[in-house]
């Protein structure tokens, strides 16, 4: 598994956290990801680590509670996708070898996509999903016998919906072709070296749930829909539906938990709150009144009374007075203080 991103677009959240780390409807997001791996049969995964590197380990440790069995690479320098795939190589004992993209939410079929694989004698294979717009990325069309013809950077005029999912298939040999020492890109080297060798590389294509959890209105989402039941997992702590409570979170009886929002361990939320597609992160206070709208509140931060939170991003620790009203893709960074006052953003600060 690839985590060794630093999450920028996802900053201020980040800081304290790698993103594959953070809490997501209620555990952290590659908690979700080992579930769905595990069930496909999978009982060893290797981490390719960067950023936060330690944080991982201190989690997760060897795998034991998750019945996998985990390993831990640090890349010293940042070596791109396709470098830290490289990097773990001498740690991968079978011959067909799955690489995720940590920061991925799928409902693909794994056994299939292996055994897509190994059906066409491939070289490499990729999950590839169709999307409504594909002009936000690079298309990857395939022809009658799913062979891809093409990686296609961004184009207002795309020749296809497919996309590459961020999931893969190599046969090992291929991977030992890829340069060590230095930064490769998987996606902009190594695919297209592969066809141009000739290679068989395959796409296995489908419709099934996914996203990026990359930016904070799709991690909000993600989370949401994992709460909600559409986004598959089997790492929920609780059952699917409006919210998701931990345990020791105090929820005034008339607060109103709605659209797959996830309270944290130790928070507090008052009377007349209103949380819809809210996540609040371990130790967050919501006090009485105030509204959170697809938004992330971190850990330990106050919404005070009677505020307005909505697509916003609190970092950890940021403490809102009563009144405040943020909105608009808002990010607060830790350690701010806004007292009482009637303030309205309409952009990041």
């Amino acid at each position: 598994m690839l985590v060794g991103g630093q999450g920028t677009r996802l900053r201020p959240l980040t800081l304290s956290a790698p993103k594959p780390m953070l809490p997501t409807a209620g555990v952290p997001f590659l908690t979700h990801l080992f579930s769905r791996v595990k069930a496909a049969g999978v009982r060893r995964v290797v981490l390719s680590t960067s950023y936060r590197a330690d944080v991982f380990a201190d989690h997760f440790g060897t795998g034991a509670d998750l019945g996998l069995e985990l390993e831990y690479v640090t890349e010293e320098t940042p070596l791109g996708t396709g470098g830290g795939i490289r990097n773990v190589l001498d740690r991968v004992r079978s011959d067909d070898v799955l690489v995720f993209n940590g920061d991925v939410l799928s409902g693909v079929d794994l056994t299939k996509l292996v055994e897509t694989h190994r059906a066409g004698d491939a070289d490499a294979t990729l999950h590839l999903t169709r999307v409504e717009d594909p002009r936000a990325f690079g298309s990857v069309p395939t022809d009658a016998d799913g062979r891809v013809q093409a990686f296609l950077e961004k184009s207002p005029d795309p020749v296809t919906d497919q996309i590459n999912a961020g999931c893969y298939v190599f046969r090992r040999s291929v991977l030992e072709t890829i340069p060590t020492g230095g930064p490769v890109s998987v996606e902009r080297e190594t695919f297209p070296g592969l066809l141009a060798s000739g290679a068989v590389v395959l796409g296995y294509v489908d419709s099934t749930y996914w996203l990026d959890l990359g930016t904070p209105a799709t991690f909000v989402r993600g989370s949401a829909d994992l709460v909600l039941g559409i986004a598959p997992t089997a790492a929920l702590p609780g059952e699917p539906g409006e919210a998701v409570v931990l345990p020791g979170a105090a929820v005034a009886p008339d607060a109103v938990l709605a659209g797959g929002t996830t309270v944290g361990a130790s928070c507090t939320v008052g009377a007349g709150a209103r949380l819809d597609a809210a996540v609040l992160f371990d130790g967050a206070r919501v006090h009485d009144g105030a509204v959170v709208i697809r938004s992330v509140v971190g850990r330990g931060a106050v919404v005070g009374a009677g505020c307005v939170v909505e697509d916003a991003v609190l970092g950890d620790g940021v403490q809102l007075g009563s009144r405040n009203e943020l909105r608009a893709g808002v990010r607060i960074w830790p350690g701010v203080w806004l007292g009482d006052a009637a303030v309205r953003f309409s952009s990041d600060v």
